[in-house]
C-alpha cells in the first residue's frame, strides 16, 4: 500500500510575513508600518516552513480587496474609507476576484506575476498552495478592472429595482440609499449607494449597524430570502456561472485548494454543481467554513466538499479542556457526533478567526497548546492545521488599530509579528532571535506534526478512544489527561497526553476490547519506539497490567508497539 501523508496545512498571512519593523505605530499607513510581500516566502523560507511537517500553504489575502491604500496610480480604483475597515481592509471584502493584492507586490504592475512565482517556488518547495474562495460577499464597491474582456463585471446588469431577481447578482433595497450612521467624515464626499444593496451577513437593511459586515454586500445564488428563502436553481442564476470562471481562472494559475469562507451562507445546491465541475479539470481540495453541525453531512456528501472546519467541535472541545473549563474526557463525544465524516474535518487551535492560544484571552500560556495539538493531529486521518507563528508561541497582545487588543493578530492592519521577526532573523530563518522557550516550542511543533503526517497507524489507521476504560481508574484523571490508540497493520501507537500544568504519573488500563477490536495479541513482547524522542526498547500491552507513564506537564507521549 502507498505511503500517504496526512494534510497538515500552515496559514499565514503574507500581509504581515517578511515586514521586519518593530517600530510600529497604532492605525499606521502602509508606509509608516511597512507590510509583507511574496517575495519573503524564499526557498530558504519555504524549507523552513516545511520543516515543520507542512504539506500545505494556506496564503491569506491574497485576492485583491478593498484598502484605504491609494493605488489609483496603478490605474487601481481608490476605495472610499467609509467602507473599509481597517487601513489595511478586510481580506474578506473582495474589490476584484480576478486581481491579486497590491500591497504584497514588489512591483504593482507585476503582482500577478509575482504571485505565480510564489506558486512556482511553493511547489518546488514541495508544497502545495491554499488560497481564499470567498463565495458569499464581496466589497462594497466590487470592480473588477483584471477580468477577461468577454468576462462580465458582477452586478453590471442588474435589475435594480427589484430586490431579489435570480439573475441579479446582489440583493437590493429598491428606493432607498444606504445609510451608515456611524461612519466618520472622510475626504470630500460621503459614501452613496443608492439603491442600498443587502450586507454579507445577510443584514436586510439600508442602515446596517457598525458589528454587521458594513464593508460587504451579500452575492444572490438565486435563494429569495424575504419570500420564505425559496430557491429559484433552474435554469442557473448568473452567480453561479461566474463563480465557476473565477475559480477555474485561480485553478489555472497553479493553486491545489480553496478555504471557503463562510461557505454555509451559499446555498449546497451551488456546491452541489460547481464543485464537481471545477474537479473535471483540476486536481484541487475545497475546505469549506461551516459552524453549523446539523449541515455537516449535506455539505460533504451533496455539496462535495473535501473537508469542514472542526470548529464548534473538537477546537471548542479542546479549548476548553486547555482552559481547565471542561473535563478531558469531554473530548470522547465530540468524535462520537462526528461517527462516519470525522476524516472529513479539519482540525486546528488558532486561525484567523480565533485567539492565540498564548494570548490571555484563552490560555494565557502556550505550553496547553501541546497536548491540544496532539489530540488535534493524532485522533483520526483528517488533516490538520497550525497558524503562522503558533509554533512560536505569538501571543497577539497588540493594539494595532481596528482590531485593538483581542488576543487575535489583526487581519486588518498594517502590522508585523514579533515573534516571526525573531524567527526570520534578518531573512537567515534561524530563529537566532528567539528565546530559548520559542526555540523548544517550535521543536516540539515540528515532532508532532511530522509524526502526524508520516506515521502509518495516524495516517491511514483505526482508532480506539481509552477513557471509557479509565473513567473509573484512581491512577488516571480523566479531568486532566487524555488517551487513545491508533493501529496500523502490525503496529499500534498509544497515545497518552496531560493537560495538566503539573507533571503526572498514569497507569492507562487498556481494555480486552482494544485487543479484540483493533486486532492485535494481549501481553505479547513488541519493539516500543517513543515517536517523539526516538527511544526504542522492548515492552509490551496487556489487560492483566495498566501501562506506566510520566507525563510533564502540558505534554504527551506517542509509543508505537511494533510487534513481529
Amino acid at each position: 500500500m502507498k505511503q500517504m501523508d496526512k494534510m497538515v496545512i500552515y496559514q499565514v498571512f503574507p500581509r504581515w510575513f517578511g515586514n521586519l519593523r518593530s517600530s510600529l505605530v497604532k492605525n499606521g499607513s502602509k508606509e509608516e508600518n511597512g507590510v509583507g510581500k511574496f517575495s519573503a516566502f524564499s526557498s530558504t523560507a519555504l524549507a523552513k516552513i516545511k520543516e515543520l511537517g507542512t504539506t500545505h500553504i494556506w496564503y491569506t489575502g491574497v485576492i485583491e480587496h478593498a484598502t484605504q491604500t491609494d493605488y489609483t496610480a496603478y490605474q487601481i480604483r481608490k476605495d472610499h474609507a467609509d467602507v473599509v475597515k481597517g487601513k489595511a481592509g478586510s481580506p474578506y471584502a473582495i474589490k476584484d476576484y480576478y486581481d491579486i493584492d497590491p500591497d504584497l507586490a514588489e512591483k504593482v504592475p507585476n503582482r500577478m506575476k509575482e504571485f505565480e512565482a510564489l506558486v512556482k517556488r511553493t511547489h518546488e518547495a514541495g508544497l502545495k498552495v491554499i488560497i481564499d474562495f470567498v463565495p458569499n460577499h464581496v466589497a462594497r464597491e466590487y470592480h473588477s478592472d483584471a477580468r477577461m474582456s468577454y468576462v462580465e463585471d458582477l452586478g453590471q446588469h442588474d435589475n435594480t429595482t427589484k430586490g431579489f431577481d435570480r439573475n441579479n447578482n446582489f440583493y437590493y433595497i429598491p428606493g432607498c440609499p444606504l445609510h451608515l450612521s456611524f461612519a466618520d467624515s472622510h475626504g470630500d464626499y460621503d459614501y452613496s449607494e443608492f439603491p442600498a444593496k443587502v450586507t454579507g451577513n445577510d443584514c436586510f437593511s439600508p442602515s446596517p449597524g457598525k458589528n454587521d459586515w458594513y464593508e460587504t454586500v451579500k452575492l444572490n445564488y438565486g435563494v429569495d430570502y424575504v419570500n420564505g428563502r425559496i430557491g429559484h436553481f433552474d435554469p442557473i442564476p448568473n452567480t453561479w456561472t461566474k463563480m465557476l470562471d473565477i475559480l477555474l481562472y485561480w485553478a489555472d494559475k497553479g493553486v491545489d485548494g480553496f478555504r471557503c469562507d463562510m461557505a454555509e451562507m451559499v446555498p449546497v445546491e451551488f456546491w452541489n454543481w460547481v464543485i464537481p465541475k471545477v474537479k473535471e479539470k483540476h486536481n484541487v481540495c475545497f475546505i469549506a467554513e461551516v459552524y453549523n453541525p446539523a449541515e455537516y453531512r449535506n455539505y460533504i456528501f451533496n455539496g462535495h466538499f473535501d473537508y469542514l472546519y472542526d470548529k464548534v467541535g473538537l477546537y471548542d472541545t479542546v479549548r476548553a479542556v486547555m482552559c481547565n473549563q471542561s473535563p478531558a474526557s469531554n473530548i470522547s463525544y465530540t468524535w462520537q457526533g462526528l461517527e462516519g465524516i470525522q476524516s472529513h474535518m479539519l482540525n486546528f487551535l488558532e486561525n484567523h478567526d480565533e485567539q492565540r492560544v498564548a494570548s490571555y484571552f484563552f490560555a494565557g500560556d502556550a505550553r496547553p497548546g501541546i497536548p491540544g495539538m496532539i489530540v488535534s493531529a493524532m485522533m483520526n486521518t483528517n488533516p490538520v492545521m497550525i497558524y503562522s507563528g503558533q509554533e512560536l508561541g505569538e501571543p497577539g497582545m497588540d493594539e494595532e488599530g481596528f482590531s485593538g487588543r483581542d488576543g487575535r493578530t489583526t487581519i486588518f492592519d498594517y502590522w508585523s509579528v514579533d515573534s516571526l521577526r525573531k524567527w526570520i532573523n534578518d531573512w537567515k530563518f534561524d530563529g537566532a532571535g528567539l528565546t530559548a522557550e520559542q526555540r523548544a516550542l517550535r521543536e516540539k511543533y515540528a515532532k508532532i506534526l511530522n509524526v502526524a503526517k508520516t506515521e502509518q497507524a495516524i495516517t491511514q489507521g483505526a482508532f480506539f478512544d481509552l477513557m471509557y476504560a479509565n473513567s473509573r481508574n484512581p491512577y488516571f484523571n480523566t479531568h486532566r489527561q487524555y488517551a487513545f490508540m491508533r493501529k496500523f497493520r502490525n503496529e499500534v501507537v498509544l497515545i497518552v497526553v496531560n493537560f495538566d500544568k503539573n507533571e503526572q504519573t498514569v497507569r492507562v488500563k487498556i481494555p480486552t476490547e482494544a485487543f479484540q477490536t483493533l486486532g492485535f495479541d494481549d501481553n505479547k513482547a513488541a519493539v516500543q519506539t517513543d515517536l517523539l524522542t526516538g527511544e526504542t526498547c522492548v515492552s509490551t500491552l496487556t489487560t492483566a497490567c495498566p501501562y506506566q507513564l510520566v507525563l510533564p506537564a502540558y505534554s504527551g507521549r506517542i509509543l508505537r508497539f511494533t510487534y513481529k
